[in-house]
């Protein structure tokens, strides 16, 4: 038996719509496939040791939180993104996602800088995006249907082409209701405005990450687990959309 460890960035501050539950589904999946995942809280300051994690995940705050996290996080920049252009697997959800790209532009006309990872903007307005959101994404090569729950003030703009998104919008608006595009994704990296939480109802997306992980230790997973139950719930949600 193998023990993963996900290290949760700022718990206490960015944790918003049930983001949490996209741990304790990984955590448990893992339990399935025979294996310990244990959940490290990282907050303001601590040390953050990436050799020692098979995953990072994010959840959503607020503007406030977002500067918090943004000072903390600035310093540790270099060291993130090396670990994700080595492949490590990254969960970053609505104001985490935003932390991201270039810069955040609030209500108030205040620029704040973001982590500069990719070539993006995020601008907020009054008219926040809510809903339901069904989107087509390719994980590790196959193809599949995403459901989940949006709620953000921002839109999200991609300033460089060659980024690739998430999935494209089927149903909802996605980064800023105007180009089908939603969220993104590098290497092993995910970032998405999708709350709800978004893994209990995608576990081909939950999957992507375990195997990731999985993957990136040398262990192949025995027999693929009984998603009955899930997947019936995700087609509900999708022919409701549909």
């Amino acid at each position: 038996m193998a023990v993963f460890t996900i290290a949760h960035l700022y718990p206490d501050l960015l944790n918003l719509y049930g983001d949490r539950g996209n741990l304790l589904c990984l955590q448990q999946r893992m339990v399935w496939h025979g294996h310990d995942c244990r959940i490290k809280n990282i907050r303001l300051g601590d040390n953050l040791d990436y050799s020692s994690l098979d995953m990072i995940f994010m959840g959503g705050g607020s503007d406030r939180e977002q500067g918090l996290v943004y000072q903390d996080l600035v310093k540790r920049s270099d060291s993130f993104m090396v670990a994700i252009e080595e492949g490590m697997p990254v969960l970053c959800i609505c104001g985490a996602y935003q932390l991201l790209g270039s810069s955040y532009l609030d209500l108030d006309g205040h620029l704040m800088e973001g982590l500069k990872f990719f070539d993006f903007t995020t601008r907020a307005t009054k008219n926040r995006l809510i809903g339901n959101v069904l989107i087509k994404a390719c994980l590790g090569g196959q193809e599949m249907t995403v459901v989940g729950f949006e709620n953000h003030g921002g839109r999200t703009y991609f300033e460089d082409n060659s980024l690739q998104p998430f999935g494209e919008v089927l149903r909802g608006y996605g980064n800023n209701g105007e180009d089908q595009k939603e969220g993104i994704k590098y290497h092993h990296l995910i970032g998405t405005y999708l709350h709800g939480p978004l893994l209990p109802k995608n576990p081909g997306v939950a999957d992507f990450f375990l195997k990731t992980m999985a993957q990136r230790r040398g262990i192949e997973f025995g027999s693929r687990l009984d998603d009955d139950i899930e997947l019936t719930a995700h087609e509900q949600m999708k022919n409701r959309l549909i």
